[in-house]
């Protein structure tokens, strides 16, 4: 399927099927086999694994995946594009491709339905995913703790950068955080905006994105802790201790309350929340589950 990979070929195809691309589906379609065939392998693929692709597009990674997993099921949400599909993924068997809207779609229900002799073994997500779905998306993957052990995704650069940014950079924030505490990612490669048909106006990169077995550090409420995250970040020209007491995430506290706990999370009163790393995050967190207050 790599032969696909280049401008003519995109561009035949889907004149073929009078397929216009819709600028609201954020359609940027890849025309390098080389940029293809490095996704693959960066989501090293077995044999008997079970793989995900979100949003095929014309088949171009489809094929490729289909030749190195067992089987592969893609999901496209854009009707016109199924035809093309259908020609260009033609004789591939261990392929199945399903309309659905990825951020509607139960992937496990999915994934046992595709292969039933695999149910409740892990599979792996690919995707070269659109620029304006990226965050909720990867966020609604690790939120509902789908059975998914690796991620390969192609995302904006900057948006590649947040992901795997450290504590105390420009980069790094609300994003990075949750990315870090369900995964390990890894920025791979920087993509040129010049590999895609239609262009975009920006670079993307690809990210691995490792499931940990655990999240990354124990908290006693996930949801208290997320919300001290988001609080932290809300300003980020503040101190934490100034953002979380603007930010109602535990209604009725003072100024004062807010020093005393992070005073007893062993962080200084003086830090940013954008110096904090998720270990301190969490200790905040059993600070505040401690006192009450929270919902």
């Amino acid at each position: 399927m790599a032969q696909l990979a280049t401008p003519s070929a995109v561009r035949a195809v889907l004149e073929k099927y009078n397929v216009h691309l819709r600028r609201s589906l954020g359609q940027n379609f890849l025309v390098d086999a080389n940029i293809v065939r490095k996704i693959a392998a960066a989501a090293g693929l077995e044999k008997d694994d079970l793989v995900f692709e979100i949003g095929p597009g014309t088949g171009v990674l489809t094929g490729v995946l289909a030749t190195e997993a067992g089987r592969v099921v893609a999901l496209e949400i854009d009707r016109s594009l199924l035809p093309v599909l259908a020609e260009t993924l033609a004789g591939l068997d261990n392929v199945t491709v399903l309309h659905r809207d990825a951020m509607q779609a139960d992937l496990d229900e999915l994934a046992a339905a595709a292969a039933p002799d695999a149910a409740g073994r892990p599979y792996k997500l690919v995707a070269n995913l659109p620029y304006y779905i990226t965050t909720p998306l990867i966020m609604r993957l690790l939120e509902k703790r789908f059975n998914i052990s690796r991620l390969v995704v192609m995302v904006q650069l900057e948006v590649a950068a947040r992901l795997a940014a450290a504590p105390g950079g420009k980069d790094y924030g609300a994003l990075s955080v949750a990315v870090q505490y369900y995964t390990e990612p890894e920025m791979l490669f920087r993509v040129p905006r010049t590999v895609f048909l239609p262009r975009p106006e920006v670079d993307s990169a690809v990210v691995r994105l490792e499931r940990r077995p655990a999240p990354a550090v124990a908290v006693p409420d996930e949801e208290l802790f997320f919300a001290l995250v988001r609080g932290a970040f809300g300003q980020r020209r503040k101190t934490a201790g100034n953002a979380l007491a603007g930010s109602g995430v535990m209604p009725g506290w003072s100024r004062a309350q807010w020093e005393q706990a992070l005073s007893a999370a062993g962080i200084a009163l003086g830090r940013r929340g954008e110096t904090l790393g998720l270990a301190e995050f969490a200790a905040l967190c059993r600070v505040c589950a401690a006192g009450g207050g929270y919902r």
